[in-house]
């Protein structure tokens, strides 16, 4: 089999979009640089001018993820309107889409992001989750959320929808019921966070 030519003007972005594809196909243990090269079609050399070693890829990917996961829940928001209780529907939705899609590069992000040496992860990680934090704020603001340290309230509506996304994933709910699920969850926990009249 021939690999395909490649001329690459950004290698560094090539590799990353298909390490992020093996991730999604065969998890992140099958992900390694000489592999990466052969699937890019390089010299089992080249990715180590943009990644010295795997865990740096590995983090790499997982920023990337963060950087997108941002933008996704922040399209969501934009996409919505301003009423807080469609752009909460509307981020959610595309957090439970982003888990349920892309499960292995979720966990990655997550495990990198909670290693010592991970600044640079930590920060993507918080910029991706400054949406969330945002729209805690408005719906605080506007008395459809309890008032108090948003990110508290932010915590159990992640863990809400998190929780969804690994139900589905793990297949204990089926796809076309994930979206009925989200709906149910949010009205949940929309009543039990209103602020006292």
């Amino acid at each position: 089999m021939t690999e395909r030519p490649y001329h690459h003007g950004n290698l560094r972005t090539a590799l990353l979009a298909q390490a992020e594809r093996t991730v999604r196909e065969r998890g992140a243990q099958a992900l390694s640089l000489r592999e990466l090269a052969r699937d890019t079609g390089v010299s089992h050399g080249a990715p180590r001018r943009h990644f010295p070693d795997r865990q740096a890829l590995l983090d790499a990917l997982a920023e990337a993820g963060f950087a997108r996961l941002g933008a996704e829940l922040r399209r969501a928001v934009e996409d919505a309107g301003e009423a807080f209780e469609p752009r909460l529907q509307a981020t959610a939705a595309a957090y439970v889409r982003f888990a349920t899609h892309d499960a292995a590069l979720l966990e990655l992000m997550f495990a990198g992001k909670h290693r010592e040496e991970a600044g640079a992860l930590h920060e993507s990680a918080e910029r991706a989750f400054a949406v969330l934090l945002e729209l805690i704020g408005q719906g605080q603001a506007e008395g459809a959320l309890e008032p108090g340290d948003p990110e508290r309230v932010g915590l159990v509506l992640f863990a809400t929808i998190q929780g969804i996304a690994t139900l589905a994933t793990g297949g204990m709910v089926q796809a076309g019921q994930v979206d009925g699920l989200v709906a149910d969850a949010l009205a949940h926990f929309l009543r039990g966070s209103r602020a006292a009249a």
